[in-house]
């Protein structure tokens, strides 16, 4: 497996867990896009050994952040092999207080920005490629997350979309994570957190390695006859 992968979303929490755990193969070139740059002194996502990944600082909702990913691909001089749409927001109220800034600024972010990259690199995709969208359970519907689920259902299904479009040729799968340790659960108050986590089979919160395998999974040949899916990583709490 000798070629380069991009990876949105990647200065922290899943996005850098997936960058750190794609980077660990050294015949991979990794292209970590983000609107903010990791901190130098932050700590490594998962256990392996920190690699080097190629940061480029970019909004993705935009044009020119768009483009900008595509030049480092082709800087790269290496067949594209996966492209790993990870980058979103959350802003979370009632429907009754949601903002049309909030509205439009997750949507943008969560699925406009999966589309339009998606767009401009699918053609740069080589035979055997892999698409990997990050959905969440949330897809499913949240209370109080009216912008955020409809996001990661539009996400679902642009993936099943693109998933009979872009075969035999790429391949494209999402993950629905479920409650997964990152600054953005961390964010929650600690009563309602806690009442999340008892709802959850496992008893605790996913852990973002954990979802960095399951992408790592799709991304490799190892799943070469996985087209279309969604696969709910929300330990043991998927429909209900």
């Amino acid at each position: 497996m000798r070629g380069s992968i991009v990876v949105t979303g990647s200065a922290r929490g899943i996005g850098l867990a997936v960058a750190e755990r794609m980077a660990a193969i050294p015949s991979l070139t990794v292209i970590g896009a983000d609107v903010s740059t990791p901190a130098s002194d932050s700590p490594p996502a998962t256990d392996f050994p920190r690699a080097a990944i190629t940061p480029v600082q970019a909004d993705l909702t935009s044009d020119d952040g768009v483009a900008a990913v595509r030049e480092a691909v082709e800087k790269a001089r290496a067949p594209l092999l996966g492209l790993v749409n990870n980058a979103g927001i959350t802003r979370d109220s009632r429907l009754v207080n949601m903002t049309d800034e909030s509205f439009r600024a997750v949507l943008d972010v969560n699925l406009g920005a999966a589309y339009r990259l998606s767009v401009e690199l699918a053609p740069l995709m080589a035979e055997g490629g892999s698409i990997v969208n990050m959905a969440s359970r949330s897809y499913l519907g949240a209370f109080g997350q009216y912008n955020y689920s409809m996001s990661k259902g539009g996400l679902v299904g642009l993936t099943r979309a693109m998933a009979l479009e872009l075969a035999p040729h790429v391949r494209v799968n999402a993950v629905a994570p479920g409650l997964i340790g990152t600054e953005m659960a961390m964010a929650i108050p600690e009563g309602t957190l806690e009442k999340m986590v008892s709802a959850i089979p496992l008893d605790r919160m996913g852990r973002p390695e954990e979802i960095a395998n399951v992408v790592w999974f799709l991304l490799t040949p190892l799943s070469s006859y996985i087209t279309g899916h969604v696969v709910v990583a929300g330990g043991g709490r998927s429909l209900s």
